[in-house]
């Protein structure tokens, strides 16, 4: 798997150029790659303000990540914020922290963002996912979360589906992770790849908000025993990365813990 992840500063509300500066920083890439990883509301940065930068689904970030999957031959995925239903004639609108998986071949899928940051009332804004979303490509499982999910065990975990195979090969984070917390951030990235023996990608983003947060990145991949394959602090970075399959299924041939894991089901 050759991986792509890109940190960088986000243009506070302001979609279109958000949507240029990564379509600048994407348009001649180093090397071919299999997956794009962008940050949590790439196109507006971490805002409460939904009814001003919402989209419907099928708009245009939507067709702006259908045409960069297949400039690149890659599959793209980040979160930004969707609107469902409309308040025209009595009707109602819903809001969500959504994540898109784009494939070059405009084969799409969807993740709500289900663990909300109440600290900073996302919950009394957007409305909770309620199932992961795993996809396969390209041979491997993939699951891709959002920024406060990390802080949840249950939700991230890699769960036994056959007798010899686990639901995912790597976990992805996309994040506005502000710095205060950076320390949470970089630990729990490291445990739920040890926990789950599983490669883990966590995407944050630099710079400061419209609120004054500041961040710091620390975007990160960490490989299945926990080891730090690579972590960048503080300025814009595109970081690519080849991933080994064979590694991972090699070392969970070695050490299969998850063969001892609790069994449970999540409501």
């Amino acid at each position: 798997m050759h991986l792509t992840l890109v940190q960088t500063a986000l243009h506070w509300h302001d979609p279109v150029a958000n949507r240029a500066m990564l379509e600048e920083t994407l348009f001649n890439l180093p090397e071919p790659t299999d997956l794009i990883v962008l940050p949590e509301m790439f196109t507006t940065g971490f805002t409460m303000d939904a009814a001003a930068v919402a989209e419907p689904m099928n708009l245009t970030t939507f067709r702006w990540l259908r045409q960069l999957a297949q400039q690149t031959n890659a599959a793209i995925t980040g979160s930004y914020v969707v609107q469902e239903g409309s308040s025209r004639e009595g009707g109602s609108r819903q809001f969500y922290n959504r994540l898109v998986w784009m494939e070059p071949d405009g084969t799409f899928a969807t993740y709500d963002k289900r663990h909300l940051f109440r600290m900073a009332g996302e919950e009394k804004t957007y409305t909770a996912g309620t199932s992961r979303m795993i996809r396969t490509w390209r041979g491997w499982r993939i699951c891709p979360l959002i920024c406060y999910d990390l802080r949840f065990p249950v939700w991230s975990r890699n769960q036994l589906i056959a007798p010899d195979q686990l639901d995912y090969d790597l976990l992805l984070y996309v994040a506005n992770w502000p710095a205060p917390r950076q320390t949470a951030w970089d630990a729990l990235l490291q445990a739920r790849a040890i926990e789950n023996l599983s490669y883990v990608a966590g995407v944050n983003r630099v710079g400061t908000d419209g609120n004054g947060h500041p961040y710091t990145g620390g975007t990160a991949l960490i490989d299945f025993k926990g080891e730090v394959l690579f972590r960048q602090y503080d300025t814009e970075v595109v970081h690519q990365q080849t991933l080994s399959l064979d590694d991972l299924r090699a070392f969970r041939a070695r050490f299969p813990a998850y063969l001892d894991a609790d069994a449970f089901t999540i409501e």
